[in-house]
């Protein structure tokens, strides 16, 4: 029981320190300018489409700056999935709150996940309003 809780601390230790050097990351250096240390997108680069995380980095980016509007055109599922990935992660955890059982009944199913990011990836190519807004600005 104490490894189990020694291992869960240093867990969310990496995460917090992770978790802070990107965000000194994404506040030091803009990813919209050339020459910037993100790498681009490489399947985009490759074939010219944008994947599931295309724009992430501009959002976050975006995000640590303040900018929620401005984040949320770059990718609005990420940020719509940002703060439900750590409840996920609680979730698995064996941390259930009942209060929360209702959603994360949904969200924890995978068969919500082989359906909404197929979709999603293929909405976002798609040429047509309002098809178009969920291409990265």
């Amino acid at each position: 029981m104490a490894a189990r809780r020694a291992l869960w601390v240093l867990a969310l230790v990496s995460a917090a320190i992770a978790a802070g050097a990107g965000v000194w990351l994404l506040r030091t250096f803009d990813p919209n300018v050339a020459g910037s240390p993100f790498p681009p997108c490489m399947f985009r680069q490759f074939t010219g489409l944008f994947c599931i995380g295309c724009g992430l980095t501009r959002a976050l980016h975006a995000l640590v700056h303040g900018d929620i509007a401005g984040a949320f055109a770059m990718n609005p599922l990420a940020m719509l999935m940002l703060p439900l990935m750590p409840l996920m992660a609680a979730w698995g955890q064996g941390w259930q709150p009942r209060v929360l059982r209702p959603l994360m009944t949904v969200v924890m199913e995978p068969k919500l996940w082989l359906v909404v990011l197929p979709v999603y990836w293929v909405a976002r190519n798609l040429p047509w309003f309002p098809f178009t807004l969920l291409a990265p600005g």
